[in-house]
């Protein structure tokens, strides 16, 4: 457990080395918080409101539902600094750049721009 919050302690610590381990103990934390939250948010009536998907009336979500949606969003924005952080202490410890994390961020992005340039084109 300790591995896994130790991203968490060095908040927005961009500098120094992070080791294997401590990247993916981290990583592992945040799928079974997201998990959690799909849980949460499956569990509070999704499963209800598919069950009258092939009716035709619009899908009715419960409370617990958005609960569930809302816990997810900020959990996602606060792990946002935290998991580029350890990202980028992970690539120091590899004896490469930070920046090499932003440009994955933006070559990963080069399809979803198009899929974007072709729908705004059109």
């Amino acid at each position: 457990m300790e591995w896994m919050l130790m991203p968490l302690r060095r908040y927005a610590e961009f500098s120094g080395r992070s080791r294997r381990k401590e990247f993916w103990m981290f990583v592992l934390f945040m799928m079974l918080v997201y998990a959690a939250c799909g849980v949460l948010m499956l569990g509070g009536g999704l499963g209800a409101s598919l069950a009258t998907f092939n009716t035709g009336s619009p899908p009715q979500f419960t409370p617990v539902f958005w609960l569930g949606i809302g816990l997810l969003g900020l959990v996602a924005l606060a792990m946002l600094v935290p998991s580029v952080a350890v990202t980028v202490r992970r690539l120091h410890d590899r004896d490469m750049s930070g920046w090499w994390y932003l440009g994955v961020i933006i070559v990963g992005a080069i399809p979803f721009v198009g899929f974007l340039a072709n729908i705004a084109f059109r």
